[in-house]
């Protein structure tokens, strides 16, 4: 049985069809059927964030992802230097998603704070909603992972060519041109 069926049950018309909408739009799930889509609507879980509440904090344990329903969110993450004031990284709006990471780490720790900035709602979608949908459906389940496959490697060579820039501009301005 599915253990997220009540918190679902109550869902309006209105807002199941503009976070169907939002699925087909976001990468991950813009693969899937209509069919599948309703899969995932069963698992997911939407809730509110008023301005300034936390989403989650730098260093707690990950355990899924967001997409963003309506609103806005400030990514936050505190310098490594060791500055305890946390520096705004970016602002993600309506349809953009965050977090994803979690769903494929074991074990692994927020790297930033999320923070709704105005009201939001947010799309979670959860590491055991995808461990149940790879169970009950393989193939939805695969589909899924597959794409978020596509956006973690997408993000990982967007790190790296910023990586590369950073540290050629800091020879640069050291005066050296090789390590």
């Amino acid at each position: 049985m599915n253990n997220f069926a009540w918190a679902n049950l109550f869902r309006s018309d209105s807002k199941e069809k503009s976070v169907l909408e939002t699925l087909k739009q976001t990468h991950i799930f813009g693969s899937l059927s209509k069919r599948e889509l309703q899969l995932v609507i069963q698992t997911i879980h939407v809730r509110d964030y008023a301005p300034g509440e936390i989403v989650f904090s730098q260093g707690e344990l990950g355990i899924g992802m967001y997409i963003i329903l309506n609103g806005k969110v400030d990514v936050m993450a505190t310098d490594p230097s060791g500055s305890d004031e946390p520096r705004l990284v970016t602002q993600l709006e309506s349809g953009d998603f965050f977090g994803e990471l979690a769903l494929v780490e074991k074990q692994g720790r927020r790297t930033a704070t999320a923070k709704a900035s105005v009201e939001s709602s947010l799309i979670g979608f959860f590491k055991p909603d995808l461990l149940e949908i790879l169970d009950r459906q393989p193939q939805t389940g695969s589909k899924i992972v597959l794409r978020l496959a596509e956006v973690l490697g997408r993000r990982l060579k967007q790190t790296s060519v910023k990586l590369t820039e950073l540290r050629a501009e800091t020879l640069k301005n050291s005066g050296r041109t090789k390590v």
